[in-house]
């Protein structure tokens, strides 16, 4: 992520805090390069299990020209979704857990690699988000490849490669 990327995707994640400038400073000074933001204000989380979230995320990538911000687990056993906020609230599929309103994540600053959590698909600071009708249709594609096993035609790893491994271009 270049310089001015970077900046711009700080400047709309600090948006989101309830104090900017605070959060700035523990981005700076956290030696973990993580801060704590709301969810529910600009944004909300849906998080998947890495299992489903790999391949749906390569789904998503498939059908948009970008998706919204992904964050994934150090070892990728789940996979963060930024959508519209209020989407957490109206969800209503099982196996996925959600972050709005009232709630707190762990974000990573972007650009920069940290202990335990990291930007699969880093914001760009337009305030892009993932279309919760488009998650929720990648979201039974994936289902439906996984179910189809490996070496299926049109599988996970039809293309070679691990169920799920890749993501899209331009992912860290």
């Amino acid at each position: 992520m270049t310089g001015a990327g970077a900046k711009s995707a700080v400047e709309w994640l600090v948006a989101a805090a309830p104090d900017p400038e605070a959060c700035r400073w523990e981005w700076e000074r956290n030696p973990l390069g993580v801060a704590l933001l709301p969810a529910g204000r600009l944004w909300d989380v849906l998080i998947l299990p890495g299992e489903l979230g790999r391949p749906t995320l390569d789904v998503v990538a498939g059908i948009t020209d970008r998706p919204g911000p992904v964050l994934a687990d150090l070892t990728d056993a789940r996979l963060g979704f930024f959508v519209p906020p209020g989407t957490s609230a109206r969800w209503v599929g099982t196996g996925v857990r959600s972050a709005g309103h009232g709630t707190w994540v762990v974000v990573p600053y972007p650009g920069r690699s940290t202990g335990g959590v990291r930007w699969l698909v880093p914001p760009d600071g337009s305030g892009r988000l993932t279309d919760p009708v488009v998650l929720e249709l990648a979201m039974h594609e994936a289902a439906a490849l996984l179910a189809d096993g490996p070496g299926a035609a049109g599988g996970p790893d039809a293309r070679g490669g691990p169920p799920g491994g890749g993501g899209p271009a331009g992912a860290e």
